[in-house]
Parts: C-alpha cells; structure tokens; sequence
C-alpha cells in the first residue's frame, strides 16, 4: 500500500510541476551546447563557467529560485520535503532531457545524453 501511494504521490509531483519549469530560449540553447545542464538535486547547474556569461548565470539562478518556489509548494501540498519534491521532479528532467544535453552523474559529473 506504501509503494502505491509513493507512486502515485511521485507521478503527482511530477505531472504539477512540469508548467514551472519551462526554460527561456537562452537557456534552452546552453543546454543545447553542454553551458547548462539539469542537476541530480532538480536544479539547473552551470557546467562550462567559461562560456556562460553573467547574463546567462543570472537567469540560471533566477529559475532555480522559481524551481525552489515550486517544490515548497509541491511540497507543502503533498507533505513531503522540499528536498523531495525536488528530488521526484529531477528524476523526471534528467529522464525526458533530449538527446545531446548535458546532465549530472549521481557521483556529481556531466554526461551528455545519448
């Protein structure tokens, strides 16, 4: 009974988070290049410090912000931890990232997705 309602409550998580992540063009074309890529922790990060301008770094933290808004929100509504809900949703945006982005290693490396 735990297990189905730790599914349903991760598919939930999930699917109400999905509308607060939709990314600016700019950072869509990082990701594109391996600038940015998704974290294991459900954030942005910035992998090449060298190609990612103060703009960039900038909006990088401005989304993160609306991502941690999110999650408290997710989960205040599903009683569970911000750290949590962040967690379910970076399981889902490290798996739905499109083939050729960057994404972190659970040892905190990059990967490009194939």
């Amino acid at each position: 009974m735990k297990k189905i309602i730790a599914t349903s409550l991760i598919a939930a998580l999930a699917l109400a988070a999905a509308p607060a992540f939709a990314a600016p063009a700019a950072i869509e074309a990082a990701k594109a290049q391996c600038i940015v890529g998704e974290q294991i922790d459900g954030y942005l990060g910035v992998i090449d410090n060298a190609k990612a301008d103060e703009a960039l770094r900038r909006e990088v933290r401005a989304i993160n912000q609306q991502r941690k808004a999110a999650y408290a929100e997710l989960a205040a509504r599903n009683g569970v931890t911000i750290e949590q809900a962040a967690q379910v949703t970076a399981e889902r945006l490290l798996n739905q990232a499109p083939s050729g982005q960057c994404i972190q290693t659970p040892d905190g490396g990059w990967v490009k997705k194939p």
